[in-house]
């Protein structure tokens, strides 16, 4: 039985995602659960290496969130493999992204015409270690806009997500140097010259999500 508080968390999340999430994509979120892993199909736990039972959780839920977005699109039983770089492996014709804080999962899918590629990253609604944030942000970032407790939390997921959209139309390797982020204008660039479209929410978590448009 879902607590009030669980209830609460996904329900807030999700609306401030739909609020966010570009035309045509769908997106969702689950609060993890003790025994979400049993939600990965046979071939998912297969491709998914023997790993903490904390981050087989994590990917169940997420899997279970896009099987169920997938369904949306018409497709149904479809497994989501992990490929050898850890990216999930979509069905013909579909791009999405998943991710994962230690409490809440996300993911987000589009059928490939106006969306080409899709990346998405969650994080808790907290400051940056500054550790942190010196390895991720660069004199070109752009971040004055976003709150600035959060500004640099949103940048590190604004980095993430973006590397997820790009990875599989450059197959490019990229660092966070490789990475310009403009919160200012909804908008990212890579070292390859690739332009990537952000937009992100940050209550009850931040939520970034990356998504290059079809020109």
């Amino acid at each position: 039985m879902r607590s009030p508080e669980i209830t609460l968390a996904q329900t807030s999340l999700l609306q401030a995602m739909i609020a966010i999430a570009p035309k045509n994509a769908r997106i969702g979120c689950r609060v993890i659960r003790d025994g979400d892993e049993a939600h990965l199909l046979p071939e998912e736990a297969h491709s998914i290496p023997a790993r903490q039972p904390a981050m087989r959780r994590a990917s169940g839920a997420a899997r279970w969130i896009a099987h169920g977005l997938l369904a949306e699109l018409g497709v149904s039983d479809a497994a989501i493999l992990r490929a050898p770089t850890g990216a999930p492996v979509w069905p013909d014709g579909i791009t999405g992204s998943l991710a994962h804080d230690d409490d809440m999962a996300v993911a987000a899918v589009a059928p490939i015409g106006h969306i080409s590629a899709l990346g998405i990253d969650v994080e808790p609604a907290q400051p940056l270690p500054d550790d942190i944030l010196a390895l991720v942000a660069t004199p070109a970032d752009r971040i004055d806009v976003a709150d600035r407790h959060l500004a640099g939390r949103i940048l590190f997921a604004a980095k993430e997500a973006v590397y997820k959209a790009s990875y599989p139309l450059d197959r490019e390797v990229l660092g966070y140097e490789d990475i310009t982020v403009d919160l200012n204008a909804g908008q990212a660039t890579t070292k390859t010259g690739r332009n990537v479209s952000l937009a992100y929410c940050v209550a009850p978590r931040v939520v970034v999500l990356a998504f290059v448009e079809t020109r």
